[in-house]
């Protein structure tokens, strides 16, 4: 299967898959609603986003260039603030990624204070149960216990299952962000 879809790409001589996104002029590549805004302030296009993300998904570890075909010639200047903004975004995108992902390990090693504390209560209660035979302080045990494990179990998932989609997307972020980008112009007239 990952043969017939990287069979689906170009290469380049140096045996890299060209990621080949064509437009009409530069301007295309970024938000409408940005129009009137600095090529810096400029967000990407989300349509290019999101097909940049999954090409450089759908071909795995494979290395890889972006190359923007445009029909309307561009400056210098505009080129390189396009490479910029296309660098910048993604960049910016990989620190997102990585500041959920320290939340959330955040989170976890609270749980997981918050888990140690509630078992040390439920075995201080239990330890302390033999004495005191009351249904109250027996729900109460068995209450600090369950939520003991809960919160336990929760900072033990996130350690074991949840960051690694954080670590992928973060890693697939970077490949794009330090990725080479080529702007190409056609002459074809319409």
């Amino acid at each position: 299967m990952k043969r017939k879809i990287i069979e689906r790409y170009e290469r380049t001589a140096e045996n890299e898959v060209i990621i080949a996104i064509s437009a009409t002029k530069i301007e295309d590549l970024y938000d409408d609603f940005d129009k009137k805004s600095t090529f810096l302030k400029k967000d990407l296009n989300h349509d290019l986003v999101e097909y940049i993300i999954e090409s450089v998904k759908e071909i795995e570890q494979e290395k890889f260039i972006i190359e923007f075909n445009l029909e309307v010639m561009a400056s210098d200047a505009s080129i390189s603030r396009v490479k910029n903004s296309v660098n910048s975004f993604f960049i910016y995108m990989q620190e997102l990624e990585a500041r959920k992902m320290s939340d959330m390990i955040r989170t976890s090693l609270i749980l997981l204070l918050i888990g140690v504390v509630l078992a040390t209560l439920s075995v201080i209660i239990n330890k302390n149960l033999a004495e005191d035979t009351s249904v109250v302080t027996a729900v109460v045990a068995e209450g600090l216990t369950v939520a003991a494990w809960v919160s336990l179990w929760e900072a033990l998932a996130t350690f074991l299952i949840k960051w690694m989609p954080y670590k992928k997307t973060i890693s697939l972020f970077k490949r794009i962000a330090t990725s080479t980008i080529r702007v190409e112009f056609s002459t074809q007239k319409k």
